[in-house]
């Protein structure tokens, strides 16, 4: 049993001082008490919070960060995506497990715990590599980084509503539903206290309503519980070609077939109607918003406060990784609806005023349940995912309660975050990761490699 004494913790029903929580063998919370000071030679920190999960991730695209933020003509997801496709086209496993490695560092060094990877890149470079590999190479860099990791290999068969053929850059994310099934079941025999494997689909476009029923009645039989992530209407386009295909929007269209419950994460879902939005919301499912990357993407904007007076939950996601820091995703939730609603403070309400507090435990929360995790709380029974910062810094002088989380999300200062916990263990302290160094050389390998042909190094 390990104990650790924190100055001052955010607990499930707020703020606390001098409290100690009490830590299992099996990396979750035996007790949380409050006591005095701590006594001498007691593990202390000053400022403990709950770890935040990143629900949404493509790391291989972390290697085109800024490389094609460069035009000329029309742009849009659409081009950015032949784009994307020419990355995953080069990519190799042994350079995908670089890639995550320093991606997952990142994140852990930014106060994720967790991370979904939403992985549809089945089949690299290397001759005769199976979809296994490249899976593998991911599960390998979340044990070594020390990240809690929702693997969840993605179920990809055409290139557009209706059964269309994929084009010939698609291919390398194709497998039939019997190949998926079995590709699961493998992944889920190398799975471990902090690598698990969960199900997905691309989107309603690239798969079709009959697979989709087989891979479910797999995951009901084996995993019934476990987490269920989809695309689901970032784009208008899509949405549109939804309609054309089915006469139906998307997220209307898997709430009138019953599929969406609690254990779901619907990514994106900008562009609701007012009856998509709250029936999403009365299924328990969450939602899981990537703001940088629909900014960065030109996707549009959720309609959050709707969505959140709704009773709907969210998480957040980091997705193609333009940047890896939940701070700045929190904000950029908020100001976008700023923007458009031209007023402040737009997450607040009369039982939760501070917008950075609102918008963090909504995250903690709904991220908990988009990985199918009892993490998120510093709580008896809920896993040691624990981020401390530093209180320190100038930002944080006469910061108290929610007022933390203001600074955290709105306060644009330094990153506070000094240590982190993953299921009881320290990966981060004073800042640093064991292998960060390390990660960043063969990492930044990885990209003049893969610069050497693109044009964007011309």
């Amino acid at each position: 049993m390990k104990t650790l004494h924190a100055n001052y913790a955010r607990l499930p029903d707020g703020w606390a001082r001098d409290v100690e929580i009490r830590i299992a063998a099996d990396g979750s919370v035996a007790a949380v008490r409050s006591a005095g000071p701590a006594p001498a030679g007691a593990e202390t920190v000053d400022c403990l919070i709950p770890g935040l999960a990143n629900v949404h991730s493509h790391a291989f695209q972390r290697v085109m960060a800024g490389w094609v933020e460069y035009g000329g003509g029309p742009d849009s997801f659409w081009s950015w995506r032949e784009q994307m496709y020419a990355c995953a086209g080069r990519i190799r496993a042994a350079e995908l497990n670089a890639t995550a490695t320093h991606l997952y560092i990142e994140m852990l060094k930014a106060g994720y715990t967790s991370v979904g990877e939403f992985h549809y890149l089945h089949h690299v470079g290397e001759r005769g590599a199976g979809p296994a590999a490249s899976a593998l190479a991911l599960m390998q860099a979340a044990e070594s980084t020390g990240i809690d990791l929702l693997l969840l290999p993605t179920l990809y068969m055409h290139g557009g509503f209706g059964g269309q053929p994929v084009e010939p850059r698609q291919r390398r994310f194709v497998t039939t539903p019997d190949e998926y099934v079995a590709l699961v079941d493998e992944l889920r025999r190398h799975a471990s206290a902090n690598v698990r494997v969960g199900t997905a689909f691309h989107s309603l476009r690239a798969v079709s309503p009959e697979a989709m029923t087989r891979v479910l009645e797999h995951r009901e039989r084996n995993d019934p519980d476990g987490p269920v992530h989809i695309h689901a209407a970032e784009q208008m386009r899509e949405v549109e070609e939804c309609v054309a295909w089915s006469g139906q929007r998307p997220v209307t269209w898997l709430l009138e077939r019953g599929c969406l419950d609690r254990h779901w994460c619907v990514v994106h879902a900008t562009h609701m109607q007012p009856d998509e939005r709250d029936g999403l919301a009365a299924t328990g499912a969450v939602v899981g918003l990537c703001p940088t990357t629909e900014a960065n993407l030109g996707d549009g904007l959720f309609a959050l406060t709707d969505y959140l007076a709704a009773g709907g939950a969210i998480a957040i996601g980091s997705d193609s990784h333009v940047a890896v820091d939940p701070r700045e995703e929190l904000r950029w939730l908020e100001y976008g609806q700023r923007l458009t609603q031209r007023r402040r403070t737009v997450a607040a309400t009369t039982a939760q005023p501070h917008s950075g507090g609102r918008l963090f435990t909504a995250a903690l929360d709904g991220g908990a349940r988009a990985i199918g995790r009892p993490t998120g709380r510093i709580a008896a029974g809920y896993r040691a995912d624990f981020v401390a910062i530093d209180r320190d810094q100038p930002l944080f002088a006469g910061a108290s309660g929610d007022g933390v989380f203001d600074v955290l999300v709105f306060g644009g200062g330094p990153n506070p975050v000094t240590d982190v916990m993953v299921g009881g263990h320290w990966v981060v302290r004073d800042g640093w990761h064991p292998l960060e160094d390390a990660a960043a050389d063969a990492f930044a390998a990885v990209r003049r490699r893969l610069a050497t042909t693109d044009e964007h190094m011309s």
